[in-house]
């Protein structure tokens, strides 16, 4: 029987290109299947912060990144709601490593 690797979701507060969400994924890569989905720009101080006001902006970065033009709460709700697969429910969020 073939071994189900648990799916992994990242974010943080730093963005997309942080130094900080590399090293997580790589890290997390060896133990399941990830997906990245983080704020096109560095949003700390914001982590808990939902955005209401406006439209929110998703960018496929490749088969398993993408960024939105918010904030990092906005990246794990449009991940779970829009985002990834029916079939893609992560087992696991994580969030980092924070830069600050």
């Amino acid at each position: 029987m073939a071994t189900v690797l648990p799916k992994i979701l990242i974010t943080n507060d730093d963005g997309i290109h942080s130094e900080g969400i590399a090293a997580l994924e790589q890290a997390l890569k060896e133990l399941g299947d990830v997906y990245v989905v983080a704020p096109e720009s560095e949003m700390s101080g914001a982590s808990h912060s939902l955005t209401l006001a406006r439209p929110l902006r998703i960018r496929q970065v490749d088969e398993r990144h993408w960024t939105v033009d918010g904030t990092p709460t906005d990246c794990v709700t449009l991940a779970l709601n829009q985002i990834l697969a029916p079939d893609i429910r992560p087992d696991i969020c994580a969030s980092g490593i924070n830069h600050g």
